[in-house]
């Protein structure tokens, strides 16, 4: 087939084409070139196994004996695998086998054995995101990560690290990827990404919006969420085999004690309603002690996380001023069985503010202790036996439940304590008034009452040395 050609204006040949059939011809071949192209970019139509067109035979042993035969083609392996392009160069010595086929031999264990076969098969996979489906799995992506690393296939590692790095980890996963890809260095970097530490202002602003939630007052359907906050703040300042993940500086410590104020503005308020003479009805009522409930579980959190950052002082005053007011709600409705609820919640604030004061963390005047005692101590009496009666009694109530009994014990440290502490003469008043009380059981003040004992006896000789005015 002749085909004349002409140059054009633009200086360009064109083909001058005698008729369609021309035309025709000339396509046909184009479109067979650019097929033998394409079928040279990508190699035969073939697939792993086929014998028939391999070339090349990977064997696969394994120290315990294990010996298999893969039939795969040279065009493949060389495209895809720096270590096979190495292997079949003609710089490297081959042996040969049946067929006159190249043989190239693989070592590996038998626990990588199963992912050095998945990644032959994954050679002859065109598409990343064919490859990325094929993984199935954070330990099998991990094993096939650190095959296609040792044989030198980009391709396949590229699609490892994607779906490592977007796909959710175990925890037993995130530990082997661990150990596993910080010696693959710069490679698998990304994975990592989501496990490097997080800059120090990024976690204060975090930490300061998370205590704001967290003291707020949001609707009942997140209240969930809420406790969920507040106790990974608490994990946030916990100093177990890690140190804190944040320090407790001017800035943390203030834009808590602001947090907290305004809790405890809510929570005087609450109060100041609750005592107030004129008639409430019985469904306003229960909505005010439902929000009391949570207002102390927010107090009882609140605790935890000012004792952390050493500023309990602010509570600690506003619960003292507030003691008796909270005494005399629980007893105007001591007929209601409910309120043996509101009655532990409120000790398990009681207990944590006197262990504060008892212990000296938050320095208060004897009168400002002794008033806390007369409060606590009969509040506490009576309670306890009532506590013992309704889980005696069967009762499932997880609130009830939920009072650990290091509670009681704390508190039962804590008089000892803030009794030890007081003016002799005010033990004695606190001691004989123990000993007479049907409820001498709890709180036990044997131990104050064994010290009292001893320095009573012991007090003029001891004092002997001083002025008499000390006497």
């Amino acid at each position: 087939m002749e085909v004349i050609s002409e140059q054009n204006e633009c200086g360009c040949f064109t083909p001058d084409f005698d008729d369609a059939t021309q035309v025709f011809e000339i396509t046909s071949l184009l479109f067979l070139c650019l097929m033998e192209n394409a079928a040279n970019e990508i190699g035969p139509s073939c697939r792993i196994g086929d014998r028939p067109t391999s070339d090349v035979v990977v064997r696969l042993r394994t120290p315990d004996g294990r010996d298999d035969w893969l039939y795969c083609h040279s065009s493949i392996l060389i495209r895809k695998s720096k270590y096979f392009a190495d292997r079949l160069s003609e710089n490297w010595p081959t042996c040969q086998i049946l067929d006159a086929r190249n043989c190239v031999e693989v070592h590996c264990q038998e626990s990588d054995f199963d992912y050095y076969v998945t990644l032959l098969r994954l050679l002859y996979v065109i598409s990343d995101s064919s490859i990325i489906e094929s993984l199935h799995g954070v330990r099998n992506a991990l094993g096939i990560l650190q095959v296609a690393a040792q044989l030198g296939c980009p391709q396949i590692v590229t699609s490892c690290v994607e779906y490592l790095e977007a796909v959710p980890w175990e925890e037993a996963e995130e530990e082997e990827i661990l150990k596993t890809i910080p010696s693959m260095g710069s490679l698998a970097k990304p994975i990592l990404n989501r496990l490097q530490p997080v800059d120090a202002a990024a976690v204060v602003r975090l930490f300061l919006l998370a205590v704001q939630f967290a003291t707020s007052s949001p609707p009942p359907c997140l209240s969930d969420l809420k406790s969920s906050t507040q106790e990974q703040l608490e994990y946030m300042l916990t100093e177990d085999d890690d140190a804190p993940l944040l320090p407790a500086h001017g800035e943390i410590k203030l834009e808590v004690r602001e947090c907290v104020k305004r809790l405890l503005s809510r929570f005087n308020n609450l109060l100041e309603s609750l005592v107030s003479p004129e008639p409430k009805k019985p469904v306003v009522k229960a909505e005010k002690f439902e929000l009391l409930q949570t207002y102390l579980s927010d107090l009882s959190w609140a605790c935890q996380i000012l004792g952390k950052l050493e500023i309990m002082r602010d509570l600690v005053i506003a619960w003292t001023e507030a003691s008796e007011t909270i005494v005399k709600i629980i007893k105007q409705e001591s007929s209601n069985a409910e309120m043996l609820v509101v009655s532990l919640k409120v000790i398990e604030v009681a207990a944590k503010v006197l262990e504060a004061i008892g212990f000296g963390n938050v320095v208060l005047p004897p009168a400002k202790r002794l008033q806390m005692v007369a409060v606590w101590l009969p509040f506490v009496r009576v309670t306890r036996p009532l506590y013992d009666a309704a889980l005696n009694g069967g009762g499932e109530d997880d609130a009830l439940a939920g009072l650990e009994s290091e509670v009681w014990q704390s508190l039962e440290s804590a008089f000892v304590s803030m009794i030890l502490a007081l003016p002799s003469r005010c033990q004695a008043d606190i001691l004989t008034e123990w000993l007479g009380n049907q409820h001498m059981q709890y709180p036990d003040l044997t131990e104050a009452f064994e010290v009292w004992c001893y320095r009573t006896k012991v007090a003029k000789k001891r004092m002997a040395s001083f002025s008499t005015s000390l006497v």
